[in-house]
């Protein structure tokens, strides 16, 4: 076996050798991975917090958000670039890191970090800042003074292993708002952000202390401590057990952001469900299912398809499980490990149950054995997970609308749904999703991947951050009367 090694974190002002180091070990088929993460006391821990805030102040602060804009698009074309180093290190390691097929990750990489351009950053900026000069400096505001937001002294990052690259998101908002920031890697996907860091680091080195990466075995509440007591912003993914953990150990002055388990869903109407419609977007929505094994807060569990078109809801299944057969052949899915293998089996098995027993008239299409699995009900189904990894459920409606009774009991669990109607509908079933608690509405094909400046959540990425500083009006006229030209 062909055992390949790196090194995870990034830590400015620690040499490797002040450092302890722990080894993480990925194991494929042919190939082994170990990567070394850092583990530092608290006091180092406490230390670096003090560095990164002290940097930011001293210069990214005073950076403009278009060069900040130009340094991450400068990052971005070395990771775009498949002859840079770090690209060809991001492909070579994060399928054998994740599991994840080699075509899938590259394809995915790119299309992820495309939304993270120049242009795509500026809109990204606008779409919360109606003038983005606010973050440089004060502006004049309509109902007199100025304002200017200010992001945090430390924003610190507790990412999630479960789609590759997903740190870039939030890491990326922590620079556009001139934060110091430190982030967390998860133990599943060490690599991504710590590669990026560096990348920073060198493509303008006045970055270089500004941003710090580590990472803590779970439960190790010394370190976390440390750097919670420094942060006065704290943002992080994961399980809502998790999530809750973290909240309860921040301090009460602490803002929290925290991204918790959401349940996606497609809706498909009878517009959609002609003999050239049907098998067009049911191959659109096997890529959703098929992209990063349904691990995405945004990916589908459940397609609600409407009785009445020319194409039954039964024959879409049918149409989705070999649109997934054949994607299979294409971007095979991931070993499962032991937990997520008898997850499968046992959605599987209860799927088959329900089939025999006749509840739902339904049935389960693909065989015993099979990278992927459609079941089928003829009668309405609540919304609910499947076992992810290539797992979903085809559900029969009479009208689109009766979905939103069977999705809105789950309103703190819902995100994205996928919907593929004619203009009219989509405005009409968006509004009643919207009420139901639906955050994000996307054509059928794009619910795994989001538009850049998407409001995650329903929440603003860069106004949930800053604060607002504001001069008021009376301020400015008491000013004027103290000028050399006052009278």
């Amino acid at each position: 076996m062909t055992t390949l090694r790196a090194v995870a974190g990034y830590l400015p002002g620690l040499a490797p050798e002040e450092v302890q180091w722990q080894t993480l070990v990925f194991d494929s088929t042919a190939t082994r991975v170990e990567v070394k993460v850092p583990v530092l006391s608290a006091q180092q821990m406490t230390a670096l917090a003090l560095r990164v805030k002290q940097a930011s102040r001293e210069h990214l602060q005073t950076m403009t958000v278009s060069q900040i804009v130009d340094v991450v698009d400068q990052a971005i074309a070395r990771l775009l670039d498949p002859n840079d180093p770090c690209r060809r290190e991001a492909e070579r390691l994060l399928p054998l890191i994740t599991g994840y097929d080699a075509e899938m990750v590259r394809l995915g990489l790119t299309g992820f970090l495309k939304t993270f351009r120049a242009p795509q950053l500026h809109r990204f900026v606008a779409e919360d800042f109606s003038n983005p000069k606010l973050l440089d400096e004060f502006q004049p505001q309509p109902k007199g003074g100025a304002a200017r937001a200010f992001g945090p002294e430390l924003l610190f990052h507790s990412w999630a292993g479960n789609v590759p690259a997903l740190p870039l998101w939030s890491l990326v908002c922590g620079l556009l708002v001139k934060a110091g920031n430190i982030g967390k890697l998860p133990s599943a996907e060490p690599l991504f952000a710590s590669l990026f860091a560096r990348l920073l680091a060198e493509v303008h080195p006045p970055l270089a202390d500004c941003l710090a990466v580590v990472w803590w075995k779970g439960g190790d509440e010394e370190q976390a401590s440390a750097l919670y007591a420094q942060a006065d912003t704290v943002l992080a993914y994961g399980g809502n057990a998790a999530l809750d953990e973290i909240r309860r150990r921040l301090p009460v002055t602490t803002r929290f952001l925290p991204y918790g388990h959401k349940l996606g869903f497609g809706m498909v109407g009878v517009a959609a469900l002609d003999t050239l419609r049907a098998p067009a977007t049911a191959r659109l929505a096997a890529h959703d299912v098929m992209r990063y094994d349904q691990q995405g807060c945004y990916s589908p569990h459940v397609f609600y398809v409407e009785r009445g078109g020319r194409v039954s809801p039964r024959e879409f299944a049918h149409y989705l499980a070999s649109e997934l057969a054949n994607l299979q052949q294409r971007f095979p899915r991931r070993s499962l490990a032991l937990e997520d293998g008898a997850a499968v089996a046992g959605w599987r098995q209860a799927r088959e149950l329900q089939s025999l027993s006749g509840v739902g008239g339904g049935d389960l299409i693909g065989e015993d054995g099979a990278a992927w699995g459609v079941a089928y009900a003829d009668q309405p189904q609540a919304l609910a997970p499947t076992a992810l990894n290539r797992s979903i459920q085809v559900v029969a409606v009479d009208r689109l609308d009766d979905v939103v009774a069977q999705v809105e009991a789950h309103r703190p669990f819902l995100q994205t749904a996928g919907v593929a109607a004619a203009p009219a509908e989509l405005f009409r079933l968006s509004g009643l999703l919207g009420a139901a608690g639906v955050t994000r509405i996307s054509a059928i094909g794009s619910m795994t991947s989001p538009e850049a400046g998407w409001h995650h959540d329903g929440r603003f990425n860069l106004l949930d951050l800053v604060r607002m500083v504001e001069i008021e009006q009376s301020a400015e006229l008491a000013a004027d009367k103290l000028a050399p030209y006052a009278e």
